[in-house]
C-alpha cells in the first residue's frame, strides 16, 4: 500500500512536470509551427543568443576560474562572505539582478560617469545582454569548479611539486585536467542558465530586434502577435536545454574505473 502511494504522488509529480513540455511539443505538430522558422525574427534572435552566450561562457572561463582556485585552496577572513556574494546571483530575482546592474551600470548609475568619460555606453546594447548573462549565470561554474578543485587529493599535486612541477606547470598539467570534468561540467549548466536568461536581460538590455533580442526576450515579445513563432522558439530552447541537461548529468557521473586507486 505504501509503494502504491509513493507511486501515485511520485506520477502526479512527473506528469506535472513533463506535461508542459509534452503540450508545448504537441502544439507545434498540430500548426506546423516550425515553418515560422521563415520569420527574420526567429534566425536572428537565435544567432544573438548563440553568439552572446558563447562570449559569456568565454568570460566566465577566465575570471571564473581563478576565482573558484582562490575560494577552493586559500584561506583568509571573509571568505564564507565572499562565497556567499559569489552564489547570491543564483537566488536573486531576475528583476532586482536586472535593476542592480542598470543603477550600477547605467548613465546614471554608480559607474555611469566613468563610462560616459570613456565613450562607453552599456544599457540596451549587446554588451549589456552579455553582461547580464555572466552576472547570472558565471556562479554556476564557479561553483562547479570549487567543488572540483576541492577534490583534488593534494597528494597528488606535492608529487608533481617533487617531480619539478610549480606554479602554472601544476596547474595546467596536474589539477586542470583532474577537475577537467567538473569544469566543463559547471561551464554547460552555466550556458545554459544564460541562454535561457530573460529577467536581468530585459530591465539592462532592453529587447531591441538584431541587438538584444535574445530567444526569450523574442518570445515574451511575439507571443500575443505571433503564437507559431513563440512557439518554434521555445522548442528550440527546450531542444538546447535537453542537450545540455544530457551532457552536464555525462559529465557528472564518474566512471567506476576513475575511483581505482
Amino acid at each position: 500500500m505504501r509503494r502504491l502511494v509513493l507511486v501515485i504522488i511520485g506520477g502526479i509529480g512527473i506528469l506535472f512536470l513533463s506535461l508542459p513540455i509534452a503540450v508545448l511539443a504537441l502544439n507545434s505538430l498540430e500548426s506546423q509551427a516550425w515553418q515560422s522558422l521563415d520569420s527574420s525574427l526567429v534566425p536572428t534572435a537565435i544567432t544573438l543568443s548563440l553568439v552572446t552566450t558563447v562570449i559569456t561562457a568565454v568570460i566566465t572561463i577566465l575570471f571564473g576560474t581563478p576565482l573558484a582556485y582562490i575560494l577552493a585552496r586559500w584561506q583568509f577572513t571573509g571568505k564564507r562572505l565572499i562565497n556567499v556574494l559569489v552564489e547570491l546571483p543564483i537566488v536573486l530575482p531576475p528583476a532586482v539582478a536586472g535593476l542592480a546592474l542598470l543603477l550600477t551600470f547605467g548613465r546614471r548609475g554608480f559607474l555611469g560617469p566613468t563610462l560616459d568619460q570613456l565613450d562607453i555606453t552599456l544599457p540596451f546594447s549587446t554588451a549589456a545582454v552579455i553582461i547580464a548573462q555572466t552576472f547570472v549565470a558565471a556562479p554556476f561554474f564557479i561553483r562547479s569548479a570549487q567543488v572540483g578543485f576541492q577534490s583534488v587529493p593534494r597528494e597528488v599535486e606535492d608529487a608533481a611539486r617533487v617531480d619539478g612541477a610549480s606554479g602554472l606547470q601544476l596547474f595546467f598539467f596536474v589539477t586542470a585536467p583532474l577537475t577537467a570534468r567538473a569544469l566543463a561540467a559547471g561551464l554547460v549548466l552555466s550556458w545554459a542558465r544564460a541562454l535561457g536568461e530573460f529577467g536581468a536581460t530585459i530591465l539592462f538590455a532592453g529587447s531591441l530586434q538584431g541587438r538584444t533580442q535574445t530567444m526569450p526576450l523574442l518570445i515574451y515579445n511575439i507571443l500575443e502577435r505571433d503564437i507559431d513563432a513563440a512557439v518554434t522558439t521555445g522548442l528550440i530552447l527546450v531542444g538546447f536545454a535537453l542537450v545540455a541537461l544530457l551532457v552536464w548529468q555525462w559529465l557528472g557521473h564518474v566512471p567506476d574505473d576513475e575511483h581505482q586507486p
